[in-house]
This record gives C-alpha cells, sequence and structure tokens, in this order.
C-alpha cells in the first residue's frame, strides 16, 4: 500500500498493425488488469509523468492518475498520432500540434507541464509530498517554520472597493497559507477555479480558490469538473478543504449552454456534497446563486468565515433587477432614473452585517486573522481525520 509512480514513454498496448501478420488473426481488444488500475486509484496516490510521445493505452495510464505531468517540447500525449490522425480525420497536424503540453495541459487531459524530465519527477514528489502512502493513513505534517499567528496587512486592501472588479487570488492564498507551500494543480485548465495543495502551519490542505480574472471566477464546465477530480482526490486521502469563495454562480450565455456548464456545475455540486472531509468556506467577496450556494455542504457542519467585502444573494443586482423589475421599468417614464432609485433602495440593505444579524453567516472576521483562525481550523481537522482512518477508502473511489 504505497504510492504508484508511472514514468509513461511510448504508445498503446495493442502493437502496431503489422502484428496481424505475425499472429495470423485478429482479437476483440481487452484492458488486461484495468480493473487494478481503477482499483487503486481509490486506495493509493497515483502519479504519472509522460517523458515522451504516448498514445492509446499509454495515453489513458498517464490521465488514469490523481495528478499527472508532462515535459515541454519533449512528451506529446494523444488518441491516435499524426498518421492515423492524417488517414482518418484528413488533418496534418505535427505532434506537437495535436498533443503537446500546451495542448494537453489546456485541455485538462494533464495537469501540469515541466520544463524537463527533472522538473517533472520533483513535482511528482512535491505532490506526493502532502498525501499519505495510502487511503488507511493520515497525510503527513510537516515542521513549520511560518508563524501560525503571521497577519498580513495587505489583505485590508486587497479586495476592490468596486464589486466588478478583479485582483489576484493567488495573493490572498499566499498571504495566508504557509510560505512556500502552494503546489498548484492544473492552473491552464478550468482557470476561474484554482485548485492547490499547501499546508497551515505545517498540516496538508486542498485549497479551492475562485479567480476573479476569468470569468469574475464563474463556475465554468470545465472548472465544475476540474473541482470535482480535486474534491475527489481530497475526499480519498483525508485532505481537509479550505475555499476561498468569490464566486458569483455558473457562467451564464449560449456559449455556457453548448458546454453543458449547468450538468458538469451540478456534478461539482454531489462532489462538495458527497465529501466527508473536514471543510472550510472563507467568503472573500461574492457568492451568488446555485454555484455560490455549493461552496460548502449545508446539511452538515459548514464552518464558514466572511470577510467585509462578502456580497451574496440569490442574483446579483446587476442582473437581478431587470429580472425581478422588468415590468416596473417598461412602464416607466423614465427607466434609468427607476433603475438607479431602486439599486439604492436594494444597495441599502446588502451589508454582510445585515445577514451576520440575522445568523445567516457565522462570523466577519478581520481579513487579517484568516490565518491564524486557519492555522487553529487545522490542527483540529487533522484530528478530526485521524478518527476516520479505520473506515479506509470511501466506497464510490475517485474519478480521473
Amino acid at each position: 500500500r504505497i504510492p504508484l509512480v508511472r514514468l509513461v514513454d511510448g504508445t498503446g498496448g495493442g502493437g502496431s498493425v503489422k502484428s496481424l501478420e505475425q499472429m495470423g488473426f485478429s482479437y476483440v481488444p481487452p484492458l488486461p488488469g484495468f480493473d487494478l488500475v481503477v482499483r487503486n486509484l481509490a486506495i493509493v496516490p497515483v502519479v504519472a509523468a509522460a517523458l515522451g510521445p504516448v498514445a492509446g493505452l499509454g495515453a489513458a495510464r498517464v490521465v488514469a492518475s490523481h495528478f499527472s505531468v508532462m515535459v515541454r517540447g519533449t512528451s506529446q500525449l494523444f488518441v491516435a498520432g499524426p498518421p492515423v490522425v492524417a488517414a482518418a480525420m484528413g488533418e496534418s497536424p505535427d505532434k506537437e500540434e495535436l498533443g503537446g503540453s500546451r495542448t494537453q495541459t489546456r485541455a485538462g487531459a494533464v495537469d501540469n507541464e515541466a520544463a524537463d524530465e527533472d522538473d517533472a519527477l520533483d513535482q511528482l514528489r512535491r505532490f506526493l509530498s502532502y498525501l499519505p502512502d495510502n487511503a488507511w493513513e493520515a497525510p503527513p505534517v510537516a515542521a513549520a517554520a511560518d508563524p501560525p499567528d503571521r497577519r498580513e496587512e495587505e489583505l485590508l486592501g486587497i479586495v476592490p472597493r468596486d464589486r466588478r472588479r478583479p485582483y489576484k487570488m493567488r495573493r490572498v492564498l499566499h498571504a495566508v497559507l504557509d510560505r512556500d507551500s502552494v503546489f498548484e494543480v492544473g492552473p491552464r485548465h478550468g482557470r476561474s477555479l484554482i485548485t492547490a495543495l499547501a499546508r497551515l502551519d505545517g498540516r496538508p490542505v486542498g485549497v479551492l480558490a475562485s479567480d476573479p480574472e476569468h470569468y469574475g471566477g464563474g463556475l465554468t464546465a470545465e472548472a465544475s469538473g476540474k473541482l470535482s477530480r480535486f474534491v475527489d482526490l481530497c475526499d480519498q486521502f483525508h485532505v481537509p478543504v479550505v475555499n476561498f469563495v468569490d464566486q458569483p454562480g455558473f457562467v451564464i450565455g449560449s456559449a455556457a449552454e453548448r458546454a453543458g456548464t449547468i450538468r458538469h456545475g451540478t456534478r461539482a455540486l454531489y462532489a462538495v456534497y458527497q465529501a466527508t472531509v473536514p471543510w472550510v468556506s472563507v467568503l472573500v467577496r461574492k457568492v451568488y446563486g446555485v454555484a455560490g450556494a455549493g461552496h460548502g455542504d449545508g446539511s452538515r457542519l459548514n464552518l464558514r468565515f466572511a470577510w467585509p467585502s462578502g456580497d451574496w444573494g440569490s442574483l446579483p443586482v446587476e442582473g437581478g433587477i431587470e429580472a425581478a423589475y422588468r415590468r416596473e421599468l417598461e412602464a416607466a417614464t423614465d427607466p434609468a432614473a427607476l433603475r438607479a432609485d431602486i439599486e439604492a433602495r436594494l444597495n441599502a440593505v446588502r451589508s454582510p452585517f445585515r445577514t451576520a444579524e440575522r445568523f445567516s453567516v457565522e462570523e466577519i472576521i478581520d481579513p487579517r486573522d484568516t490565518r491564524p483562525l486557519l492555522c487553529d481550523w487545522a490542527a483540529r481537522a487533522h484530528e478530526l481525520v485521524r478518527h476516520e482512518l479505520p473506515a479506509g477508502p470511501k466506497a464510490r473511489g475517485p474519478r480521473p
């Protein structure tokens, strides 16, 4: 019961069509041992590196992992290589265009890109350093050099007063989490959501964070899939989750509908609600709609700390006024003036402190206190994790 590391450089498992002449017969393709590939995902951390051109079954083995990495310029990954694509599809891409690291990390087939083989191996080691050897053990606690009571002044003004202005969520993460402990997974894919492993006072945590620089932090179909897979990983290996929330809701529009955003998004909500690992949410700014409501499982202990910049509701005021007051606006002699009046009335009751007074959010905190509070939470969360260890792997197992 130890982690599995796959270093892959080669094609599929069936050989080339030349084997037909050599064998004298054909066969229905099997997947020998793939039941063990599936089982391994539920019981031990599995990581993979594509170190050269990888196709077919080899490509499937790379992505059937909790974390995968490709070497830039050296490795390519595809279902079938350029000759097969040219014959079957009439396309003529080269190997790098078809399945290079830039293509596959943006598509989400592979998590990270490495500069060279040494970097790829370093990334595998670092990913595994946050996880236990198997689903019966607790995540390893490292010696902490970063004071748990550190308070960063930068956090006071990092969120703009203008709700439409983005900011750099990664600066928030680096200010709150242990210094130099953030290891991001899948940064090029589903970019409105940041997923990372990190530490709080030396204790491993899984990190979810909305990125307002992409779709305002809204949950896309791609980001929803990324969320599901990452939450499954954390839940399977007892890594407590910290969610930094600035969620305006599922991304809308015709492109979002064609991408099946609501189905992928609902699947992400299932992952959140199926998870039993300790969970805490930091409501940094926006919490809107179904996607916002899914920042944690409201049916169980749903610990939340809100910043004074909190801004939440069923719909953002900017679009909600047109939906809720459409008839009044259409009948008004001066729709712009009426809209401004309605917006002023709504803004007067939108203070997060009004929400807290009605116990709809548990605590509004000074942003500088976020790290001390989360370090204290992480200590208690890891105590809870140790009580769950005898249960072993989660029955459902994660999906690759």
